[in-house]
């Protein structure tokens, strides 16, 4: 039976592209914030990201495995994290100038080693039906979802929690709001941001691997079409916030599917306009940030954007 849901079906296919377009935007806010409680700003995930993709991807073709591919993109993220971490610590150093370096650096190893995987296909990660209830297509489409994506909402509600209510939540915001403080009381700050830094890019690099090898699920070099760079204006707007970086990511999520949802009922008229509504909400979203009423509130106090 052929079912015809019309502009319903526009809004559910706007809906289940949210959640399944939403994770790298998810982890990679969530690794910014990490970085950014700390008192570090990494500007240089969108390399990371990339470099994420490349490697999981890459794990994933050579040994047939995904999950082994996703802990490889973490890894990859991390390692680059622990060496923006390594040079901030470093005497007259600016993060923002390293994390843009780096940001260059990561796309270089991504494009340089990830040449030979662009035409292989490699082991994608499964997903998990929710919609086996109904036989409309669209609906048992949305209600796909992947394993990383509920990952990285319970990584988000874990985070929110630890950073308010655990010992380590309390040292993180302590490295961010005051140094001062943490050095007096006997803490490296440099220690501190060094681990959240590396965290910062575990999650980062798992956000790269859910485009390679989820969605859209494959490898190329213009994978990750600026998701990087959109998800630190999204902490920005989150409030450093890990449960809002979630719902956040869910509105970035639904303004990519805007497109390809309108394409199911036929309206492809225009469909690089509608591609380009991220952009366009990142640019909205920085705009209303940047008033003088919002302008870095909440922001802890030891970031460079701050002083």
């Amino acid at each position: 039976m052929e079912h015809d849901l019309g502009w319903i079906g526009v809004v559910i296919a706007a809906l289940g592209g949210a959640v399944r377009i939403s994770a790298p935007y998810l982890f990679v806010s969530l690794g910014e914030v990490i970085t950014e409680r700390s008192g570090r700003v990494n500007l240089g995930l969108e390399g990371t990201l990339l470099t994420g993709a490349m490697t999981g991807f890459a794990t994933s073709y050579l040994t047939g495995s995904p999950w082994l591919g996703v802990l490889a993109a973490g890894a990859a993220g991390a390692a680059l994290g622990m060496v923006h971490a390594l040079i901030c610590s470093l005497p007259r150093v600016n993060d923002i100038a390293v994390g843009i370096a780096l940001f260059i650096f990561g796309m270089g190893i991504a494009f340089y080693f990830g040449k030979p995987f662009i035409e292989p296909r490699a082991s994608m990660l499964p997903m998990i039906s929710f919609g086996e209830w109904s036989d409309v297509p669209a609906i048992r489409s949305a209600l796909e979802i992947s394993p990383l994506f509920i990952a990285g909402a319970a990584v988000a509600l874990t985070l929110e929690w630890a950073i308010q209510n655990t010992r380590w939540g309390l040292i993180l915001r302590m490295a961010g709001d005051g140094a001062d403080a943490a050095k007096a009381l006997g803490y490296s700050v440099n220690f501190i941001r060094f681990i959240a830094t590396a965290c910062g890019g575990f999650l980062a690099g798992i956000g790269g691997s859910f485009l390679s090898l989820v969605y859209p699920g494959n490898w190329n070099e213009g994978l990750s079409s600026g998701q990087g760079l959109m998800a630190i204006a999204l902490v920005i707007f989150a409030r450093w916030s890990p449960i809002r970086c979630l719902g956040a990511s869910l509105l970035f999520g639904g303004a990519s599917a805007i497109g390809p949802a309108l394409q199911t009922i036929g309206i492809s008229k225009g469909y690089y306009l509608f591609s380009a509504a991220p952009y366009v909400l990142t640019l909205g979203l920085l705009i209303y940030s940047s008033s003088a009423r919002k302008a870095l509130d909440a922001a802890p106090s030891e970031l460079t954007l701050a002083k």
